[in-house]
């Protein structure tokens, strides 16, 4: 019975999402009048999609950097994946994630664990201290849209941000909460460290093989070749994003800090729906109608660019599914031969 309301809470998990997305693309669609919706459809057809064809040469740059960049983390822990074994891996990752939201790193790990016959839970601390560079970019390019453009924001922000007159005892809650927290957490590491509860033990294991992934970042000695990997794929990352504007000529001219804003937001949706189906378009068409792009505009972006990025995905990852086994095959039959 246990077992059966697992399965489906992660059905719903999946699936309730995903059905918010889909209502989120007809209920945008939906606000469009009728002149709006000829536009959408009149602007996707005139796209120059070379623009594309460019952003998504951006984009597998930015895949092959990350694969590469893995290895910085790897080499402290005397791993060391073969090079496609490590891009096959991230775009079977990035496929998955599609389809069922942080599942992706772990069959990441997974399947370059299988193959190179490597520890999953080292693979997966390195994983996280991936996670640690990535988000600290993100976090920084927000903070930079936030401060440096305050006065087209202010009203959005404002609008997240309730204030009323039991504002003190909303503190004092999360403050309780907080508290609550920080004890709980103490209490479990104390558990950690002196139970030996079997179930226990597995997750110690867990979390120490996780931390010796995520300090290999410390301890890499080629922490600078690390960084100069983070800022080059975040750097494509954000050329795959802004090629697209020019595939419209209503969006050829929004200013840069427009471009970094649609693109910070179209980058936070993405974490509430798996691959950011309905919400990210949606996403990059608000903060864009905020610079004076029309919506039906806006939204014909976000649709190249979620559409470009997504096709690119699931034609890397679905290869990647096809190729790699037949490669590590060879790479083992070239070692039978070789000690013939």
């Amino acid at each position: 019975m246990g077992h059966l309301k697992n399965i489906a809470l992660n059905i719903i998990k999946v699936v309730l999402p995903l059905a918010f997305g889909l209502f989120l693309i007809w209920y945008v669609y939906d606000l469009l009048d009728a002149k709006e919706k000829h536009d959408l459809f009149l602007s996707l057809k005139q796209a120059n999609y070379w623009w594309i064809i460019v952003s998504i040469l951006f984009g597998i740059l930015s895949h092959l950097s990350r694969a590469y960049r893995w290895k910085y983390l790897l080499d402290p822990l005397g791993l060391k994946p073969k090079f496609l074994n490590s891009f096959f891996s991230v775009m079977i990752g990035y496929t998955i994630n599609l389809l069922l939201p942080r599942v992706g790193e772990v069959s990441r790990c997974g399947v370059l664990s299988k193959y190179e016959k490597m520890p999953f839970t080292k693979l997966f601390g390195t994983v996280i201290a991936e996670r640690i560079a990535d988000a600290t970019i993100l976090a920084s390019l927000t903070f930079l849209i936030i401060f440096s453009q305050f006065d087209k924001l202010g009203d959005m922000l404002k609008s997240w941000v309730s204030y009323d007159e039991e504002g003190s005892t909303l503190v004092i809650y999360s403050a309780v909460v907080v508290v609550t927290g920080l004890l709980i957490f103490i209490g479990f590491l104390y558990l950690l460290k002196t139970s030996s509860n079997k179930y226990l033990l597995k997750i110690k294991s867990l979390l120490i093989g996780f931390w010796e992934g995520a300090k290999s970042i410390i301890y890499m000695k080629s922490a600078f070749k690390f960084i100069l990997h983070t800022l080059f794929i975040w750097i494509m990352y954000v050329s795959m994003f802004y090629m697209c504007f020019f595939s419209l000529e209503a969006t050829s001219n929004v200013p840069l800090m427009g471009m970094l804003a649609a693109f910070v937001m179209g980058g936070i949706s993405i974490i509430f729906i798996q691959g950011g189906i309905g919400v990210y378009p949606a996403a990059v068409m608000q903060i864009l109608f905020i610079y004076g792009v029309s919506r039906s505009s806006g939204l014909a972006l976000g649709w190249i660019i979620w559409t470009s990025q997504t096709v690119m995905i699931l034609v890397l990852g679905i290869l990647s599914m096809l190729i790699m086994p037949k490669y590590n095959r060879y790479l083992r039959q070239q070692k039978v031969d070789g000690n013939e």
